[in-house]
């Protein structure tokens, strides 16, 4: 799909159309309003066969916009069913002068701009600068398109980490990364994180005094029936953060960035 072209009559107003798969196509919401239809996506739906309808993405400052565009056949359907008395003229119009100067230019180019070379010449350039804008538009906002996509996964995460305002184990953490929290344990003491000292990890001095962390005391029962108590830690919201922005580095994702990224490799 390409060569999206806007024209103008002072009479009915701008349609634009664009050329698909070798035939000429308009955007049908501006074809209904030139021809006076009130509710215009109501006018598509009434008077225009499903096979004279198509979709088309065109770029516009605001982003690409999905439009629902007719061919010459779906034209001529809201043409016969307009009851805008200046209908016909529309027609002629479009019929006798638009159709088939794009056909034969590959642009919009009446009579008197054909007879005067210079004019042509400027039309044309601004045309060529039109269709730069255009594929730039487009471009970029391909690349907005991308960005978002790829940041809506670590915004979905970070949310939900803001949103805790409670101490999680590790082992909670470790599950948002396909984990176990023995494994992600392992992992954190390889990354110079954390040590294991009387049976409870602590924090490198590097990371310590950060309110990572907090230390619990919880009652147990020894494997001889006596009753003891042993310190464990949990992770803070900010801790949490501090471990997602770490991990990240080191190339591990969450499983829903990971999802994420392979959706956007399969595209």
């Amino acid at each position: 799909m390409n060569n999206l072209q806007i024209f103008n009559n002072k009479n009915f107003g701008e349609v634009r159309t664009i050329i698909k798969e070798n035939g000429i196509w308009f955007v049908g919401k501006d074809v209904a309003e030139c021809l006076g239809y009130k509710d215009t996506s109501d006018a598509l739906k009434r008077h225009v066969d499903e096979e004279d309808k198509g979709a088309g993405v065109l770029p516009t400052p605001g982003g690409n916009q999905s439009l629902k565009i007719i061919n010459e056949s779906g034209l001529y359907s809201l043409v016969l069913s307009s009851k805008l008395p200046s209908a016909k003229k529309f027609k002629r119009w479009v019929t006798s002068e638009v159709l088939p100067s794009i056909r034969k230019h590959g642009m919009y180019a009446k009579d008197e701009l054909l007879d005067n070379p210079d004019l042509l010449i400027q039309v044309a350039t601004k045309l060529k600068e039109e269709k730069a804008k255009n594929k730039m538009l487009e471009l970029q906002n391909k690349q907005k398109e991308q960005i978002i996509g790829e940041l809506k996964p670590r915004a979905d995460y970070t949310d939900r980490i803001l949103k805790n305002k409670g101490l999680v184990t590790i082992t909670q953490i470790a599950k948002d990364y396909g984990m176990t929290g023995t494994g992600l344990n392992k992992l954190l003491h390889e990354l110079k994180v954390q040590y294991k000292q009387s049976d409870q990890w602590l924090l490198y001095k590097e990371h310590s005094g950060k309110g990572y962390t907090h230390s619990e005391t919880i009652d147990i029962v020894r494997s001889d029936g006596r009753p003891d108590v042993k310190m464990n830690t949990k992770w803070t919201q900010k801790g949490r953060l501090f471990l997602y922005n770490l991990l990240r580095d080191n190339g591990i994702l969450p499983t829903i960035e990971q999802e994420a990224e392979r959706e956007v490799a399969c595209n």
